[in-house]
């Protein structure tokens, strides 16, 4: 049954002292579980605070990102952040906190605390030389660990195989997926991998998620399908454009 889907630079210690405020550019590298986050903004050292760009950290740990004015408003599951720009006051779920260092804005980034977004997403935070490891909870399914997201899609010249081991981003993948669920709909009489079908109604289909556990066994896959549009769309009304299909339920 198929479902619609919707950097480090050493400051002598009495500048230190004199001017807390100031910033130290550093190489710092950021790892989230395990894997390098690249950004145009390098992180850097603030009142003894390793600060980094919201919006890259924010979405690698698989919050939403929402912009009104000054405030932004991050969401993960059950955790709602609101912080605004040039002020050390932090809403979390209602209740008000205090940052150490104020957001600020840098080469037209937003810059935040990595340690208190980190532990606030329920994931912790270990320094090691020049790098920051920020380490997020495997994701459970139906009790049973998630190691790695295997996703595969075909293209002309050839199918594409990749897995994922981030365990945040497979978090916030499998919650689109669940959250994003429509109304059950019909199978489709007719889909391909290839984009090529005539018959009215056929949907191409676009990829093949599978969350593996520790053996490499799938535990849930979706499949994706989109809508082929060679009729016209009074032809086609009543097909919706995008199917998931919950493979593991059929």
């Amino acid at each position: 049954m198929k479902r619609i889907f919707s950097g480090f630079f050493l400051v002598f210690l009495l500048l230190i002292t004199s001017l807390p405020t100031y910033a130290a550019t550093t190489n710092i590298q950021i790892k989230v579980d395990g894997v390098v986050i690249p950004s145009d903004v390098k992180p850097e050292i603030r009142n003894n605070r390793t600060m980094v760009p919201l919006r890259v950290i924010s979405e690698n740990l698989g919050a939403k990102v929402d912009w009104s004015d000054s405030e932004v408003t991050l969401t993960k599951k059950n955790m709602q952040v609101i912080l605004n720009l040039h002020s050390n006051t932090v809403m979390k779920n209602g209740k008000t906190s205090l940052l150490d260092v104020k957001p600020y804005i840098k080469n037209k980034r937003t810059m935040v605390p990595l340690r208190f977004l980190s532990e606030t997403f329920g994931c912790k935070v270990n320094y090691r030389y020049s790098t920051v490891s920020v380490d997020c909870e495997a994701l459970m399914i139906d009790g049973v660990k998630v190691k790695a997201l295997q996703e595969e899609y075909h293209m002309t010249m050839g199918g594409v195989v990749q897995q994922i081991n981030g365990n945040a981003y497979n978090e916030t993948i499998y919650n689109i997926f669940v959250e994003n669920k429509g109304n059950k709909v019909e199978a489709p009489a007719n889909y391909s991998w290839m984009y090529t079908m005539d018959t009215l109604g056929s949907y191409y289909k676009n990829s093949q998620y599978d969350f593996l556990n520790l053996e490499g066994k799938s535990l849930k896959r979706f499949d994706i399908y989109s809508l082929i549009k060679t009729f016209s769309d009074e032809a086609l009304e009543g097909y919706p454009e995008v199917l998931i299909h919950d493979a593991t339920e059929n």
